[in-house]
């Protein structure tokens, strides 16, 4: 585990999967549906509710302001600040290590409650999972 900083706010826009985790997938293409991939960098971000269940949404970096209006997607951002952090490799062939990191991620005692679970698709072989830590 090691700690990351985002030095700025980043603004992205998403969608919510309609269940999870099932429903992730759908949620990714229905972004990679409206816009091109190329310059885009992904992202899953994730939450508990308050009935237990995981609202998960696919989100992407916007390209200019107003962006997620006009495809009419809803306006998230990333804040910026130190996260508990692992990178995943290769991780389309290690998707079930994705819940085991997180799970490792939320026991950190510095851990921002308030927060959310993190995941920055940083390529096609490289995804970096991140937890909030408290200010």
């Amino acid at each position: 585990m090691e700690t990351y900083n985002l030095p700025e706010d980043v603004k992205v826009f998403s969608t919510t999967a309609k269940s999870f985790p099932e429903g992730v997938q759908e949620a990714f293409i229905t972004l990679e549906k409206m816009l091109s991939k190329e310059g885009r960098t992904f992202y899953g971000i994730s939450y508990g509710s308050k009935d237990g269940t995981i609202i998960y949404k696919a989100a992407v970096s916007e390209s200019f302001e107003g962006e997620a209006e006009k495809f009419g997607f809803e306006k998230f951002i990333i804040k910026k600040g130190d996260y508990a952090s692992e990178t995943i490799f290769d991780w389309r062939k290690k998707m079930e290590s994705i819940g085991p990191t997180f799970q490792r991620l939320l026991a950190n005692p510095l851990l921002d409650k308030t927060s959310y679970c993190l995941e920055w698709y940083k390529s096609e072989k490289e995804l970096m999972c991140m937890v909030k830590l408290m200010e």
